[in-house]
């Protein structure tokens, strides 16, 4: 019961700061682009690849605590790969093809990317 309370309250905290993020990019970028949510997937991504090596690799103890608090409710509730497939898919029935695979190419790299850039930092420390 106690993990199925922490994936809760951190789906709830990421759910909220995705919220934040997004609206704040949008009102820095505009939302000709989904600037938004490649944002919150590639910051949601380099914390899973950092937050996953500093639980599971390096401090292995703290890792049954917080994994379902950071791992799966806050990062989970964060990152927005539905989002993401929602506005490709609008992009490209609006007829905004190059911006469409322009997201998809830059989200999967840039997110990858992230990913890989975690895992280092985590393993720097």
């Amino acid at each position: 019961m106690l993990t199925t309370l922490l994936i809760f309250i951190g789906a709830g905290i990421g759910g909220i700061a995705r919220y934040w993020i997004s609206n704040l990019t949008y009102g820095l970028l505009g939302r000709e682009f989904p600037y938004g949510t490649l944002i919150v997937n590639m910051s949601g991504c380099f914390l899973m690849g950092f937050l996953f090596v500093l639980l599971l690799e390096r401090y292995n103890g703290l890792g049954t605590q917080l994994r379902p608090l950071l791992l799966i409710g806050l990062l989970g509730g964060y990152t927005t790969f539905s989002s993401f497939s929602l506005e490709t898919l609008n992009l490209f029935e609006n007829g905004a093809y190059v911006s469409a695979a322009l997201n998809v190419l830059l989200s999967m790299f840039l997110c990858i990317a992230a990913t890989w850039l975690g895992i280092i930092g985590g393993r720097q420390l």
